[in-house]
């Protein structure tokens, strides 16, 4: 099934979401930011979660003409959730966002979490975008405090969508699929691999979700421009299509 043969974001009748979620690392939009604009607009997203967003001179700047690119708006995070970062469609309602910043280890890299809960058709969702430590015994841990934030939210439904830095199977990924089913293992759709982007051999990257939200096609999308895969950034994008119920 290529991309445009998926679901298109809708609100059913009983008040029920349909949500196209893209999670996306743009390794800050070193590479071209015009073909990472194409990728995401050509997924038609209603929420984004991108990590490695830029973190220094003008981050803010950056990621607002990042979401103009791709017809979306800046929805939390960046600098000061330590990369990762939400964009959204106009088609979400805001209720709060707050970025989180993880437990520093000596020696290794600040991580984060954005996070924000909004309401689409009469559904509301929790999202959270999460880059996870390349050190297994923190990866881990920070695999359980991505699981806490989950619970504080709030919500019914949640979405955790990132760069977890682990194929299946590995500890902190076993961690998060005990509580939550893992988007591509539920319902198989597009290609798996997501790194390294030119010649994928692995999946290092998902989209993960609470019991209640029903995939109905999740992994890296077929039928797009291949150059423009390859030159967006080191990482193949993940595409999720939701149904989130109204609550």
């Amino acid at each position: 099934m290529a991309i445009s043969e998926l679901p298109n974001s809708r609100t059913e009748p009983d008040g029920s979401a349909v949500v196209r979620i893209l999670s996306y690392n743009v390794r800050s939009l070193r590479d071209d930011e015009d073909a990472l604009a194409r990728v995401i607009r050509a997924c038609a997203p209603d929420l984004v979660c991108v990590q490695e967003a830029p973190r220094f001179f003008r981050w803010r700047k950056h990621a607002a003409r990042l979401a103009a690119k791709s017809d979306l708006v800046v929805l939390g995070g960046g600098a000061t959730a330590a990369g990762p970062l939400l964009l959204c469609s106009l088609r979400a309602t805001v209720e709060h966002t707050e970025d989180v910043l993880l437990p520093l280890t000596p020696g290794l890299h600040r991580r984060g979490l954005a996070t924000a809960v909004v309401r689409l058709g009469g559904a509301r969702l929790g999202v959270i975008s999460c880059h996870l430590s390349l050190s297994e015994r923190e990866r881990y841990a920070q695999a359980g405090l991505v699981l806490d934030r989950v619970a504080t939210l709030g919500t019914p439904y949640a979405i955790v969508a990132g760069d977890l830095n682990e194929r299946p199977g590995g500890p902190a990924w076993t961690r998060l699929t005990k509580e939550l089913q893992d988007g591509h293992a539920t319902a198989p759709w597009g290609t798996t691999p997501t790194f390294p982007a030119p010649a994928p051999d692995r999946r290092i990257d998902a989209v993960l979700a609470t019991p209640g939200v029903e995939f109905l096609a999740c992994g890296v999308p077929t039928g797009l421009d291949r150059a423009d895969l390859h030159t967006a950034t080191d990482h193949l994008p993940v595409l999720a299509v939701v149904r989130v119920p109204a609550c």
